[in-house]
């Protein structure tokens, strides 16, 4: 039986994985948070049934933990996933990243062992075999890398895409501080440190692009009214042409030296621009709360 629309509304799943020390942990604590019922540590060949069950429990929003350890049953992931989604669920990939050199610092700071150390291997080489054993979900899934992530802004982008429609493309906006890194999921970036810098001024260093006196500073400035017209024209412009495609995402981010202050207030003003176009949401990755 074919479900309904309202169905496929009503009923979602997120299969999140990513490697060991990345903060899957705190992706799923974020989507319960939000309301979704989360499993982790959950066997791919389970998955159907443990659905089913919560279906008929009445959970509509489902957030299923796949981890690597599970390595018996991993290979039956695409096929478990084409199920579900035959059912008329709404399936979405989630997988969280980070570089070598930070899951390497992230183990040796909390000396636990890596789950596949257990095969001998060391640290290094078991980063490596995880990244190989799960690159295939990762081509298929929406990718965070967390590795200049705070916690705070990891839970902020969780929740971002997790509030998405799955039917339509979602633009999500980011800023972000150059001093961090560039959002490796980026799909366009755009630096604006050519704006002045509230940082200097010693009564908006302490603030940030979404207080008052910042925005009221960096909306004298000529320059940041044309970085908005310029980049809400090229996304206008461009963004059907995604819709066509078929995506589900457009990730534009803009960057400043920190991530305080002027990708903040940019982003905030694109949102208030693109909002009419299609759904948004708003990261800010290097915000400080």
């Amino acid at each position: 039986m074919t479900a309904s629309s309202e169905e496929r509304r009503l009923h979602q799943a997120i299969v999140i994985s990513g490697l060991s020390g990345s903060g899957k942990s705190v992706a799923l604590r974020a989507l319960e948070d939000s309301g979704w019922f989360c499993i982790d540590n959950l066997p791919a060949t389970a998955m159907p049934n443990v659905v089913d069950t919560l279906r008929e429990g009445g959970f509509a929003r489902m957030a299923l933990g796949i981890d690597a350890r599970n390595r018996n049953t991993l290979d039956a992931l695409p096929e478990m996933i084409t199920r579900l989604r035959a059912t008329g669920l709404e399936v979405r990939q989630l997988f969280l990243d980070a570089s070598d050199q930070e899951l390497t610092r992230r183990y040796a700071e909390t000396r636990r062992p890596h789950p596949f150390a257990a095969d001998g291997l060391s640290l290094e080489q078991s980063i490596r075999a995880e990244r190989t054993r799960l690159q295939a979900f990762a081509e298929q899934s929406y990718r965070i890398d967390t590795s200049q992530l705070r916690p705070n802004a990891l839970r902020a982008q969780v929740k971002a895409f997790a509030s998405a429609d799955p039917a339509r493309l979602t633009l999500f906006l980011y800023s972000f501080g150059f001093k961090y890194g560039i959002p490796p999921e980026a799909d366009f970036v755009f630096d604006v440190r050519f704006l002045p810098n509230p940082f200097y001024d010693p009564r908006l260093k302490g603030q940030s692009g979404l207080d008052a006196e910042v925005a009221t500073f960096l909306a004298a400035q000529p320059m940041s009214a044309e970085a908005v017209d310029d980049i809400a024209g090229l996304v206008t412009r461009w963004l059907p042409h995604f819709v066509e495609d078929h995506r589900v995402g457009l990730t534009v981010a803009v960057g400043c030296t920190g991530g305080q202050h002027r990708s903040v207030y940019l982003v905030e003003r694109l949102a208030e621009r693109l909002q009419s176009l299609v759904p948004v949401r708003v990261v800010h990755r290097s915000l400080v709360n």
